[in-house]
């Protein structure tokens, strides 16, 4: 049954399940159509990486009944596999957003009420850690409570498969479609917290997983030696913006030889509200300012911040007397260089390596793998679709990944998570700017020897932000114009091809479609521009924005830059 938004404000209003103090929240809107509105005018959509929303009462918000809505939803998705998925059970997580704690709580009660062993992590723990505990213990499924980096304000419900990635579409489709035949207050099932553990429904996860995993990150290490020869005056200072990476990789850091460790104080309390800072994003330098400070201070090498989760990374580089950002795209070009470079020397490097990077990344990888004689592919934005690959890659025998990586500052290696881990991506960053620490160099300068190496390639994402409650038709409008009439030419640079990722085709001015790309399912355009350089255009899976990714390449870093200015002027015609 599907109501208006004025009806579903109504229902929750009606509704014996809500708490006196929550009937008074909705009670004080009565009057404020536009946030009535707001609140139910549609459920938050339940996709291949699960619900992400504001922490408000509502339908289209995250609060407990909806982590129950969902978790029932799962449940039965996961009992529809038998019996045997329901003793394999599931692993839940957190971090230290507000509320984390008590939404996981309430999934895992909801899971042991129909029966589903519950592993529920006794703290915070980053979302990589997650993902190994799902395939560590071989349970058939995971959640994880996490916004990830998005702003204080957000809460997100991460949903996992049995191989420890992100759900694949067929079971979040049917997640999704259970939850519309659930009633949101009357259709879950639940019990008691204490209950559920006394009858071994629910059992704790602590330290002895953190131990499995860390034994796992720290088999990526290739060269402890170096470490070892530069640990008495190589220096990094760290901060896991008040979340789940405070514990682990410091302690990585210490296992690998790191001696000089210099934790940003203020940002090691958890704290879901980010007190220091606007947005807990690594992407973002300006929430680096106490981590410069105190670089300077200790006259650190290397910066490195993980975002709330401990999924992403991102770090600052001394040059000079200021530090510099390097970029999600320039990381993912550094590491896979040196992986490659290290496991040749210490000859650990396997048979048939492969690696991967998703579609919006730098081209510069696949120049960089070629070179090196390592096979290249790239995918959809999503580790879900890395994961997906690299399964592919093992059930063929073909390729052994050693790297993958997405541009928004995300790095996976091993085979022992199946998600983007900035514990594992630290220890390896610390290890290869020891490296270069030995020979003199830092690593800018490290990037700008692979420029002189592979090529001059720039790269830079604009957020085309739409908000409000006509968000959706904005950004659905401009992808349908682009479509509808796509330009002949950007930036001055013939468009020599153009690729729709939604129905997998390709097509070329004046001859129509004439193929299609390897993939698809995705909303995303990819311009391909005579000058090498390529225009991709996508909507954000979960923020009310259209990203726009410019991958420039040139003769020059001078002819990076000239290009790169004729694109964002293009794109800023783009803005509705």
């Amino acid at each position: 049954m599907t109501r208006s938004y004025k009806e579903e404000y109504q229902h929750w209003l009606e509704s014996p399940a809500l708490s006196e103090q929550e009937w008074a929240e909705l009670d004080a809107i009565k009057d404020d159509e536009k946030e009535i509105e707001s609140r139910f005018f549609a459920p938050l959509e339940f996709g291949t990486a699960g619900l992400r929303g504001t922490m408000k009462l509502g339908l289209n918000h995250m609060n407990i009944h909806i982590i129950r809505h969902a978790t029932q939803a799962f449940a039965n998705v996961i009992c529809a596999e038998g019996e045997e998925a329901k003793k394999k059970g599931i692993a839940v997580a957190y971090d230290c957003r507000l509320n984390g704690a008590d939404f996981a709580r309430e999934a895992a009660c909801v899971m042991a009420a129909n029966g589903i062993h519950v592993r529920l992590f006794d703290a915070l723990r980053p979302t990589p850690e997650l993902s190994f505990a799902v395939i560590h213990y071989g349970c058939a499924a995971g959640i994880n409570i996490t916004a990830s980096h998005n702003p204080k304000e957000y809460n997100g419900y991460k949903v996992y498969w049995s191989d420890g990635a992100q759900l694949p579409p067929e079971p979040a489709a049917e997640i999704a479609k259970q939850m519309e035949a659930i009633d949101i207050f009357t259709g879950f099932k639940s019990m008691d917290f204490d209950k559920a553990m006394a009858e071994g429904l629910i059992e704790m996860l602590g330290e002895e997983t953190d131990e499995a995993f860390l034994a796992n990150v720290m088999t990526q290490a290739i060269d402890k030696e170096t470490v070892a020869e530069v640990a008495d005056d190589f220096r990094i200072v760290f901060t896991p913006f008040h979340g789940t990476g405070h514990k682990l990789v410091p302690e990585a850091l210490r296992r690998l030889g790191i001696k000089h460790i210099y934790p940003v104080e203020e940002q090691m309390v958890i704290d879901g509200n980010f007190p220091t800072v606007v947005s807990p994003n690594p992407e973002n330098p300006e929430g680096f300012y106490l981590a410069v400070d105190l670089a300077k201070k200790v006259d650190s090498d290397l910066i490195i911040g993980t975002d709330p989760d401990a999924d992403r990374i991102g770090t600052m580089v001394r040059t000079g007397d200021t530090y510099t950002t390097i970029t999600g795209n320039q990381m993912g070009v550094l590491l896979l260089d040196y992986v490659i470079k290290a496991k040749k020397a210490t000859g650990t490097l396997p048979e048939n390596p492969g690696a991967m990077s998703s579609i919006v990344s730098t081209g510069m990888a696949r120049v960089v793998a070629e070179k090196n004689g390592v096979h290249f592919e790239d995918t959809l934005t999503g580790f879900k679709f890395m994961a997906e690959r690299i399964a592919s890659w093992e059930a063929a025998n073909s390729y052994k990944c050693i790297f993958a990586f997405e541009e928004s500052y995300g790095y996976l290696m091993g085979d022992y998570v199946r998600d983007k881990d900035a514990v594992t991506a630290s220890m390896v960053v610390a290890e290869m700017a020891a490296h270069y620490h030995k020979k003199g160099m830092t690593l800018m300068d490290a990037m700008n020897a692979l420029y002189e190496e592979y090529g001059c390639f720039k790269e830079k994402t604009l957020n085309l932000v739409m908000p409000g409650l006509d968000g959706l038709q904005k950004m659905k409008k401009l992808m349908d114009d682009l479509r509808a009439n796509p330009p002949k030419e950007i930036g001055g640079q013939e468009v020599l091809r153009l690729r729709d990722y939604k129905d997998s085709s390709i097509w070329v001015a004046g001859l129509g479609k004439v193929g299609t790309t390897p993939f698809g399912g995705s909303n995303v355009l990819y311009f391909e521009l005579a000058d090498g350089s390529n225009f991709i255009v996508r909507p954000s899976g979960t923020e009310p924005k259209v990203k726009v990714y410019l991958l420039v390449r040139g003769e020059s870093m001078e002819q990076c830059d000239e290009r790169m200015a004729k694109y964002m002027e293009f794109a800023d015609t783009l803005k509705q």
